[in-house]
Order: structure tokens, then sequence, then C-alpha cells
């Protein structure tokens, strides 16, 4: 856990009372992914049953992209859950300086520091 930290000019504590409503936050989502993950494979199976049309089709093919960014935001919110218990929580993957606060709280999910995720989506 990140605990009393200090970068530039700001302060990136997390408090238990942050911690608690971050891990009520990442499981708030994966109960949320769950729930979509089991309506998009309803979906793609009723309508796998009726593959009549290329509407039909594209609508097949969009659940089953959802299904998959919702595996995949699913996969990073159990990460996240794991993070905390093992004490490693907010701590930037790359550069293992603290995640900031606001930054968590909109991405309980987030591995990486602002900076360093800019730097890998710059790559991409």
């Amino acid at each position: 856990m990140v605990n009393d930290q200090i970068i530039g000019d700001r302060r990136t504590t997390l408090s238990a009372e942050d911690l608690a409503a971050l891990r009520e936050s990442l499981h708030e989502q994966r109960l949320f992914r769950q729930e979509q993950l089991q309506q998009t494979a309803a979906a793609v199976t009723t309508r796998g049953e009726s593959l009549l049309d290329r509407q039909t089709a594209s609508r097949t093919e969009v659940c089953v992209k959802l299904a998959a960014s919702a595996r995949m935001v699913l996969a990073d919110v159990e990460a996240a859950l794991a993070r905390m218990d093992e004490g490693r929580y907010g701590a930037c993957q790359l550069c293992r300086r603290p995640i900031d606060r606001e930054r968590l709280t909109i991405v309980p999910q987030a591995r990486y520091c602002g900076r360093c995720q800019q730097v890998r989506e710059a790559g991409r």
C-alpha cells in the first residue's frame, strides 16, 4: 500500500478509508462486468440461432466486441483487487511511484501513474 508519499507539491496518501472506498468501487465494477458478460453471451446465443441477415450479424459482432472489452476490464479489476490484497495497490507498475489518488478515484484499476500511462499510449 502506498502511504504518505509526496510527488512534486502534491500529497498522494491513500488512507484506510480511501482504500475501502476504492475496493468497494472495484467490487461494483466486477459485478457490473460479470453481468455485462452474461447479457452479451445471452444476446449472442439468441442472435446466433437466427443469423438471417446482415443486421443481425453486425449486432452479433458488436456484442462479441463488447464482451471482449468487458473481459479485459474485468481482468484489470481482478488484478487491482489482487494488488490490494498483496499490499501493492496504488504503485505504478513501471516507475513504482504512487498513482495519484484522483486518478485511482476515476480509474481504480489503474496500473500506471498518469505519466507512465501517457508514455505507454504514445508508444502505440
